[in-house]
């Protein structure tokens, strides 16, 4: 049975995909009147943290059913080569609502008291994809894991503060309706600050948390009495999922009863798991360690997918039943991927495939051809496209880093990009950083370790999807045009590694 929500005020607020065919110009949606705003799409975000893009079931990698998800691609435009470009929770979220890259929004890496004081959180004056939404008349909505605030710093030696309470006003970027939480990892047992509550009136929720965000969000499309938006304008809603995030196996028994009896082995089925612990990790740091004590929390992984899966169905019932279905745009994506003892690492924070790329699906039924797309997509250039495609082109903010690719979405011939730039920064850290580029063919990474050592990783893509052997050094005119492609990265967001390099 479903959880009752409170009711109390609930604050009202003041396109389209297809990887062939363009089946609705954005100058239609730009040319409504404000009378006309309903007619505009509705837009609902869902980002599951840390789902890798292996973990699709349709692809057949993962060992996962995916209905829900796979019924998304397959009605609409599923993005095989998105990216996320610094795959860490806070990083993505920065640059998804800013348009720019870590070091121009400042978050460099995920926030919490000790990084505060360089300024590595979201600041109140940027302004956000969800800024222009709100201002261009959209009902404007967030939803679960937020992530993007600086706590309050906390002296050298004392230890970090994650969770953040985010007040009223500027801070949350025009979302309206709020139903959020800075990081926890309290799966079963999360708490939210609801609207307009103050920091201490948080709501403790006895739920498994996608489950009683789904029961949130139903409640949203359903808008009883009004209660939760205002009807007469369409919805910008996102809804940051926390599972399948660590801790892995805070996951309901009845998605964990599928897997019960299969053994690690048959679950972690990519040629390059490995179950000690990566070679170079104890020389470099690079990448999280512990794979062999985490390896055993697989079956829960992948039992947190099919979970989030099953939640995102229930909306999608009631998005058709509450007729809005054909008028809302469904985007499906995640902040980074999991490597899950791939290469022996677990985690995130790294350039292999199962950390790096990100699943990115785009879904309109009836109004996109279904089909898939290798743009080379990375996070920035999802502010500037889709607000061009809503119509809102002339209200992308100036100073943004990301590219506007919304020809890809009406059919049209465009520049495709070449490469998409990977990042990994850390505020506080002065030695270990590492910059790099990712082609339809190739990874390159420059990176310097804990030692303030300098490592090039060169992996064929092609002919080495498991990214299995370094080539770095063995085809020299290779690595010079994508070394060159790098520092023109560099070059254009001012990026101080260009003297690294």
């Amino acid at each position: 049975m479903r959880k009752n929500i409170s009711r109390r005020s609930f604050v009202k607020s003041a396109t389209v995909a297809t990887a062939g065919a363009g089946i609705i110009s954005s100058n239609l949606l730009s040319s409504c009147s404000k009378h006309e705003e309903k007619e505009r799409p509705n837009v609902l975000f869902i980002f599951p943290d840390q789902y890798r893009k292996q973990s699709l079931g349709f692809l057949n990698n993962d060992p996962v059913r995916t209905p829900n998800i796979d019924k998304l691609a397959k009605n609409g435009v599923h993005f095989t080569d998105a990216v996320s470009n610094h795959p860490l929770c806070s990083p993505f979220r920065g640059m998804l609502f800013s348009g720019k890259y870590p070091l121009s929004n400042g978050v460099q890496s995920n926030c919490h008291s000790g990084r505060t004081k360089y300024g590595n959180f979201l600041k109140p004056d940027e302004r956000c994809f969800s800024d222009v939404m709100k201002d261009s008349g959209y009902a404007t909505g967030y939803l679960g894991k937020w992530h993007l605030d600086g706590p309050t710093p906390t002296k050298p030696g004392e230890p970090n503060i994650w969770d953040s309470y985010c007040p009223p006003g500027p801070h949350r970027h025009g979302f309206e309706f709020w139903y959020s939480y800075g990081t926890h990892n309290r799966h079963n047992h999360p708490y939210y600050w609801i609207n307009d509550a103050k920091e201490n009136e948080k709501t403790d929720v006895n739920q498994w948390s996608p489950e009683h965000e789904a029961d949130v969000l139903i409640d949203y499309l359903e808008n009883k009495d009004g209660n939760f938006r205002d009807d007469n304008k369409p919805f910008f809603m996102c809804w940051g999922i926390n599972p399948p995030h660590t801790p892995f196996t805070e996951v309901p028994n009845r998605y964990k009863e599928r897997f019960k009896d299969l053994t690690i082995d048959s679950v972690l089925n990519r040629p390059n798991v490995r179950k000690t612990q990566a070679p170079f990790y104890k020389e470099t740091g690079f990448g999280d360690p512990g794979v062999e004590k985490k390896l055993s929390q697989a079956k829960d992984y992948f039992a947190c997918v099919e979970g989030v899966d099953d939640q995102i169905g229930r909306v999608l019932e009631v998005l058709e039943k509450q007729g809005l279905k054909d008028n809302t745009i469904v985007i499906f994506c995640s902040d980074h991927g999991e490597m899950l003892g791939s290469q022996g690492l677990m985690h995130k924070n790294v350039w292999f495939k199962e950390a790096f790329e990100i699943p990115f699906i785009v879904s309109w039924p009836g109004k996109i051809t279904p089909g898939t797309d290798n743009l080379l997509l990375s996070v920035p250039d999802i502010m500037p496209t889709f607000l061009s495609f809503l119509g809102l082109k002339d209200q992308i903010p100036a100073g943004i880093e990301g590219k506007d690719y919304s020809a890809v979405l009406r059919g049209e011939e465009f520049d495709r990009p070449k490469s998409a730039m990977y990042f990994f920064d850390k505020p506080e850290e002065e030695k270990e950083k590492r910059r790099g580029v990712k082609t339809h063919e190739y990874t390159y990474v420059v990176a310097y370790d804990k030692h303030s050592k300098k490592h090039i990783f060169l992996y064929d893509d092609i002919n080495d999807p498991y990214q299995l052997t370094n080539i770095a050094g063995q085809k020299p005119e290779v690595e010079a045009s994508l070394h060159e492609m790098l520092a023109q990265h560099l070059h254009n967001t001012k990026d101080y590694f260009i003297s690294y390099i």
